[in-house]
């Protein structure tokens, strides 16, 4: 391998300004594409999907778990897929091993589950192994067809008002899915984003200060014990 010049500190230091300048543009554009997400219109979910969870059985709506917001990550882990019984998707289980602590979502009204279509046992058996502590449902109807994620890994966020209707707001797949884990990266792809005072959203958003809503994911005075 080629390696790169090798310059002075001061040079290096140069090169360095002159990319951050690019960086905070790169910085800039994506807050205005979540801004423009923030705006995008929402779709009605009209059908019934039932999960299986821990605890039984479970509605689109309980997945919630009374939260305003809810963002599911279609996982493969499934007879025919590769890694069955033992594992899930290489690229799947690569996606969780990056997922952040909930309780930073919960703070922001927002839950995240992933889905599959193994069974509960298979799924706790394998969430033990490998350390992951994401609520995790078992697809037991169309949900995976109807929200283009039957035969591949995708993103879907959904929004529900005080009534328990139910809307789809956004959905990522393919090289978007790379960039989702992070605290930031889940609540970017939502309706309500953030939700902090900087950002721009439409009127009459939830927005707090930045900092005020940030804890330790332990902290006993969470607030949402969800």
């Amino acid at each position: 391998m080629k390696t790169q010049p090798i310059v002075t500190p001061a040079e290096w230091e140069q090169a360095r300004q002159e990319m951050l300048v690019k960086e905070k543009a790169h910085t800039r554009a994506r807050d205005a594409l979540a801004a423009e997400r923030r705006r995008m219109p929402w779709t009605a979910v009209e059908k019934r999907y039932q999960f299986e969870g821990p605890d039984g059985s479970a509605s689109l709506l309980d997945l919630f778990a009374g939260r305003r917001q809810l963002v599911v990550y279609r996982a493969f882990f499934e007879p025919g897929v590769h890694g069955w019984p033992d594992h899930g998707c290489v690229g799947c289980s690569m996606v969780a091993d990056q997922v952040a602590h909930v309780a930073h979502l919960h703070r922001r009204d927002t839950s995240l589950v992933f889905a599959s279509r193994a069974p509960q046992p298979d799924i706790e058996r394998v969430k033990a192994r490998m350390g992951w502590e994401i609520p995790w449902v078992t697809i037991t109807d169309d949900f995976d067809a109807d929200f283009g994620v039957g035969e591949y890994h995708g993103t879907n966020a959904f929004i529900r008002d005080d009534d328990g209707n139910v809307f789809r707001t956004y959905f990522v797949d393919n090289r978007g899915d790379e960039a989702m884990g992070s605290t930031w990266s889940y609540l970017d792809i939502t309706a309500l984003g953030r939700q902090e005072a900087w950002e721009d959203s439409p009127d009459g958003w939830p927005q707090t200060e930045p900092y005020q809503w940030w804890r330790w994911h332990d902290d006993p005075d969470d607030g949402d014990t969800r």
